[in-house]
């Protein structure tokens, strides 16, 4: 239930956050078709592979980002026993936040654009993602500040989410030197993604799981410890494993891509110690879609993020896999591991509450976590079988792409089939949180 007033300013970042994830979506099932069938020239004119790509992966990013931030709102007066410092404040990073999304997207649509992937935002709206960004973690630190109660996690978190805004500056500028240039974007990419993201998700989680299972606050805590520590070996070593043809030193390719397969563990650890510590006490699970979406966390990070990563980002390997299929399976894989079932994990934890329902029906938000989660499990596996196909083909045999792609059409087509069955999945989903509904005590559904 709804214990601070301020709670409430949560609702309108997880409302627009599941409307771009179903944009998200949608922009991928399009950019399969680009890859299964071959388009009229004038509609590829129109709406170009490039522009489509842009969409997807920012919006991936802006409701992700949302996600964090609403979950951040809703999670932390609870933790600190006070209101957040300032509601005004808030809605006004959100309103900056989202028109700069909007901006983007639609600026995109007209060719405004820096070309840089994934981090295509011109430089007015970057600064506006900025400001945003300041106002965003002032609030944080104010709030914990004032608060009546300090933990680890609450520095954590502001760690993360501070750490978070500063790397996003160095993907701002251009650099003469293309080297230079994406030396700094890795930093953008990678340690966002397997730095700061980490920290959050892991904070995030670790009071989620508190509230859910009712275990011990030394418990999870403690994995929050080997986290950091982590991120500071093996998220910022990891980068390494970028460092392909920008002339690095050849050790951050070994390093790199062993150390960036343990990030995920402390995660892992903290949820199967939990799990441990709920079967001794034989705590309650009120509502156990929430475990659900915290166990399929653990597993998908482990295996997508973590194993899958790990396979095909050893340097003998990957220095034939860099940049085909197979780097787009493993980052399906992690990205709807690692932040797409965090963001839902935290919106089940919070929509029940700020509706004031205690036990809801979940059979609908049940059948769609399974056809997302095997959706994407196939889809994974479909992108890899035609990584693996272009690999052989083009840097094996040195056939040429456009002849190698022919061979890969058939499992684009099959990679669209799955998008569909996802799609399904995401709207069951989001259907089911936008309409929860109470159960009482006792009476089945």
């Amino acid at each position: 239930m709804i214990r601070y007033e301020s709670q409430r300013v949560s609702l309108w970042y997880i409302r627009l956050a599941l409307v771009l994830f179903v944009l998200q979506v949608i922009m991928g099932l399009w950019l399969s078709i680009n890859y299964a069938f071959t388009l009229p020239q004038g509609l590829v004119d129109v709406f170009p592979f490039s522009t489509a790509r842009a969409i997807h992966t920012n919006v991936l990013v802006a409701w992700m980002l949302l996600g964090f931030m609403g979950g951040t709102y809703f999670i932390l007066p609870l933790e600190c026993d006070s209101e957040l410092y300032s509601t005004k404040i808030a809605y006004l990073q959100l309103v900056i936040f989202a028109s700069a999304a909007v901006t983007a997207v639609v600026g995109f649509l007209f060719g405004w654009t820096r070309g840089k992937p994934l981090l295509e935002i011109p430089f007015p709206l970057n600064a506006l993602i900025v400001v945003a960004a300041l106002l965003f973690i002032a609030n944080v630190a104010m709030t914990i500040i004032k608060g009546k109660e300090k933990s680890a996690l609450q520095w954590m978190l502001l760690g993360g989410v501070t750490f978070l805004a500063l790397m996003y500056l160095f993907g701002m500028p251009f650099y003469r030197n293309l080297n230079t240039d994406y030396y700094y974007w890795w930093w953008v990419i990678h340690l966002w993604v397997e730095g700061a993201w980490e920290i959050v998700t892991a904070s995030i989680m670790a009071f989620i799981i508190m509230q859910v299972t009712g275990v011990e606050r030394k418990v999870v805590e403690k994995w929050l410890y080997v986290e950091t520590g982590l991120f500071l070996f093996t998220g910022i070593v990891g980068t390494g494993h970028h460092y392909y043809w920008i002339g690095a030193p050849d050790y951050w390719l070994w390093w790199g891509g062993i150390f960036s397969a343990l990030e995920p563990l402390p995660i892992v650890l903290m949820v199967v110690d939990t799990w441990m510590h709920v079967r001794e006490r034989k705590h309650e699970i009120i509502n156990p879609l929430t475990w659900y979406y915290i166990v399929g966390l653990a597993i998908y990070h482990l295996v997508g993020a973590g194993l899958w990563g790990f396979m095909h980002t050893l340097p003998p390997v990957n220095y034939y896999t860099h940049g085909s299929q197979i780097t787009v399976s493993h980052g399906h894989l992690a990205f709807f591991g690692a932040y797409a079932l965090l963001n839902l994990t935290i919106f089940y934890f919070a929509l029940p509450r700020m509706k004031n329902i205690r036990r809801y029906r979940d059979r609908a938000g049940k059948w769609g976590f399974w056809i997302t989660s095997i959706a994407m499990f196939m889809l994974g596996l479909v992108f890899g079988v035609a990584g693996i196909l272009q690999t052989y083909l083009e840097r094996f045999l040195d056939i040429g792409y456009s002849t190698a792609h022919l061979t890969m059409m058939l499992w684009f087509r099959i990679a669209f089939g799955v998008g569909l069955v996802f799609l399904l999945g995401v709207v069951v989903t989001v259907w089911h949180l936008l309409t929860l509904k109470p159960v009482e005590e006792g009476v089945p559904e």
